[in-house]
């Protein structure tokens, strides 16, 4: 008759036999356990059978390859020796110890905590982990820290911080966004009121380093009150040396950094939103550097948190770069702003390019809707503004064109006649940063008087704020591109183009375009005043004024400025895509990153 014989997988001591001769057994019984370097190992029957013998009892040494059982298979087969496997197979009702795991990470969920949840949804919000599993592909998000407590242990049960500080507070963890790897952390408002705690920002110190190790973007939820006090578990007395701020503060340029904001964010939970490259805001959020502890304490008045940086202040003051309705509104919002950071689209389309023509009036006083031109240029459904209530001035969207990512800057006619003021420049030049860090190209859309001037405008820092343009644009590493819509005045166009416009891949302008020093009717009375000022009759001297305006017009339209070569063209604006489009498969791929392309983005 056949046997099975059950040989020792490697050297050591019988701890138990538990089978005895006669014995039927199962595929995967438990025949007996052996110890080896203080670890047991369970050795199991490879086929079912009936013992026939057993060579070996508890505490005998034993050594690879020594028969421990023959058995007597069950069907037919060989008389091959079988090594003993290790069992492990058991069921989640089996193992204590998986039973409380599973128990732990299950308290830390919505559907354990009912009555936070039900609190959450009195001011019409969602939960962290529901914001968390809208902006991750399904089943993708891996948690860090998800059974972290609050450092509190000292005066309070351990107990209850499991069941009231679930995640010190703090959600952290990497999934896909659209496919792409992201580092997505979330305060939980619903634990401590967000606020920071030790363990929490020791969850932040590791996705940082992550972070920056792996290359991943990130985006943070930010609703919360700031540093937690509560926390007697740590041995210092400030915790000012925590890292959390510093590591942050070194991913800016390094990685794309969204915040999202519900509610309230107040204190060290606005700083990290302040440091974000993109700010994306529900219309009920107050966001202020201190809540109204803060502010009490320092003996400036009593104010209710709705009162604290309302959206109607941050949004008209720059802090938001994205106004949204509520939480589901932000979470699309941050899907797409990153998908222009994850490469070209698929599919496009783009309206007919034909109907640019008759967007710029042919009457050159006329006043016009800069961002129809946007819509109409860019691929369909693409563009995505950024500040929009912040230096009307100017516009800064990211957009598509061939479904290729771009950053668009253009000036608005519609506010001082597009002339660039402190926040358009702050705007423009901040974007410019935020574009080239992430090797995004950038198009220009030129339609400015020049620089704002005046008594008013030069209290407001002009000189050094304007200036911005320049220093940022001669430092740009990635493609960029110049068409001017209609006016190219003075500093101001050439702010429009990295500073000169021989420093842009290319320069164009459509027929509407005209150009000068400065604005014409200033170049009329500052160049020929003695000859206007000789006129003594007022109407001789205005239509003087104006047939002179009318010739340097004639002398500064974009056909004659082309044909001394100061533009690389004059097109029609239906070829503006074609253009964009051959500087783009012009310029060479950006070369692989090792390190940060500049050493941040300024916050403003």
């Amino acid at each position: 008759m056949p046997v099975l014989a059950v040989e020792a997988p490697m050297q050591g001591t019988i701890v138990s036999v538990d089978v005895k001769p006669g014995d039927a057994v199962r595929p995967g019984q438990q025949l007996l356990v052996i110890e080896s370097m203080k670890m047991e190992h369970v050795i199991a029957a490879e086929e079912g059978g009936e013992v026939l013998e057993i060579t070996v009892a508890p505490g005998e040494t034993v050594n690879p390859g020594d028969v421990l059982i023959r058995l007597s298979p069950a069907r037919s087969g060989g008389g091959e020796s079988a090594v003993g496997r290790v069992s492990t197979a058991r069921t989640q009702e089996d193992r204590a110890d998986l039973s409380d795991v599973v128990e732990r990470h299950a308290m830390t969920l919505d559907d354990r905590r009912p009555d936070a949840v039900a609190r959450r949804r009195t001011s019409g919000q969602r939960t962290a982990r529901e914001n968390v599993d809208d902006l991750c592909d399904p089943g993708t998000y891996v948690e860090y820290g998800a059974l972290a407590i609050a450092a509190q242990r000292r005066r309070r049960a351990v107990e209850d911080l499991i069941a009231r500080t679930p995640a010190d507070g703090m959600i952290a963890g990497i999934g896909k966004v659209a496919g792409h790897r992201t580092i997505v952390m979330s305060y939980d408002y619903t634990v401590l009121a967000g606020t920071q705690g030790l363990q929490n920002h020791r969850k932040k110190d590791r996705l940082f380093e992550l972070a920056a190790d792996l290359r991943l973007p990130m985006v943070f939820f930010t609703d919360g009150g700031g540093g937690g006090p509560g926390d007697p578990d740590g041995t210092g007395v400030s915790g000012l040396d925590c890292m959390a701020f510093a590591l942050f503060g070194e991913l800016s340029g390094l990685v794309p950094l969204v915040a999202i904001n519900s509610g309230y964010c107040f204190a060290g939970n606005a700083a990290i939103l302040g440091c974000c490259d993109v700010v994306i805001a529900t219309a009920n959020s107050n966001i202020g550097m201190g809540g109204p502890a803060m502010i009490e304490g320092g003996g400036l008045g009593v104010y209710e948190p709705d009162e604290i940086g309302p959206m109607s202040v941050q949004a008209a003051n720059g802090v938001v770069d994205i106004a949204v309705a509520d939480e589901a509104d932000a979470v699309a919002a941050a899907k797409r702003y990153l998908s222009y950071f994850q490469g070209p689209a698929d599919t496009w389309e783009c309206a007919d390019q034909a109907q640019l023509r008759t967007l710029i009036p042919e009457n050159r006083l006329r006043a016009y809707d800069v961002r129809a031109v946007i819509d109409g240029l860019a691929d369909s459904a693409s563009v995505l503004e950024l500040r929009q209530g912040f230096g009307p001035g100017m516009v800064t969207a990211l957009i598509r064109v061939d479904g290729r990512p771009l950053g668009l800057i253009a000036n608005n006619p519609t506010h001082l006649g597009g002339a660039i003021d402190a926040d358009g420049a702050d705007k423009a030049a901040r974007f410019m940063q935020l574009c080239d860090a992430f090797d995004v190209p950038i198009l220009f859309l030129c339609d400015t008087p020049g620089i704002m001037v005046g008594p008013e405008a030069e209290k407001t820092a002009l000189v050094r704020h304007v200036s911005r343009m320049f220093v940022t644009g001669a430092s740009l590493t990635v493609p960029f591109f110049t068409i001017v819509l209609r006016k190219g005045y003075g500093l101001g166009a050439q702010a429009m183009a990295g500073g000169s416009f021989k420093a842009p891949l290319f320069t164009v302008a459509w027929p509407t375009g005209e150009f000068g020093g400065m604005g014409l009717e200033g170049a009329v009375k500052l160049g020929f005043r003695r000859e206007l000022q000789a006129i003594e009759d007022d109407d001789e001297r205005e239509r003087t004024f104006e047939e002179m305006v009318a010739r340097m017009y004639e002398h500064g339209k974009a056909l004659n400025a082309a044909s001394y070569f100061e533009i690389d063209d004059v097109i029609d604006p239906a070829d503006s895509r074609r253009w964009i489009t051959a500087a783009l498969e012009s310029a060479p791929p950006p070369p692989p990153r090792t390190r940060k392309k500049r050493p941040n983005i300024d916050t403003w």
